[in-house]
């Protein structure tokens, strides 16, 4: 019997889920695109969105950019209306980020349009693929929380 993805060796699973992965991930950025937010600028601001006050260190640490990188990015959004800088609570000397309610929007935006377009190929499949995706969606998950 041959062997499927599913009951493969972790290095073919890996060869077949990477590119699809791949492709599924530049159809979504393109998604945030069409709300006028770069793929990396729509990640930035759901990072300061689920993390109030962090800093811009923090940030770059986070997306493994360098902090000259990540500021210019910053100041991009806080130009845009998106981003504010606000002090931080446990130190008097720093500043943390927050998003505004331009930048709430924006995110509700990118949102509303990814995931429009995953619904609209989601009802495309059966019910049993449907159930099917849901199933490997929390081992997905656990797949990014194994780098933290």
């Amino acid at each position: 019997m041959p062997t499927s993805p599913t009951t493969a060796a972790p290095e073919l699973l890996a060869d077949a889920l990477r590119p699809l992965l791949l492709r599924l991930s530049r159809r979504l950025r393109q998604e945030a695109q069409k709300a006028g937010v770069s793929a990396l600028d729509a990640l930035i601001l759901g990072q300061i969105h689920r993390n109030p006050g962090v800093g811009v260190c923090e940030l770059a640490d986070a997306e493994r950019l360098s902090r000259p990188t990540m500021s210019g990015h910053v100041k991009r959004l806080e130009t845009a209306g998106w981003v504010a800088r606000a002090d931080h609570a446990e130190d008097g000397r720093r500043s943390g980020l927050a998003v505004t309610p331009a930048g709430d929007a924006r995110i509700e935006d990118i949102r509303r349009l990814r995931n429009d377009w995953l619904s609209s190929r989601l009802t495309q499949l059966s019910e049993a693929e449907r159930d099917q995706i849901a199933q490997a969606a929390p081992a997905l998950l656990k797949l990014l929380s194994l780098d933290a």
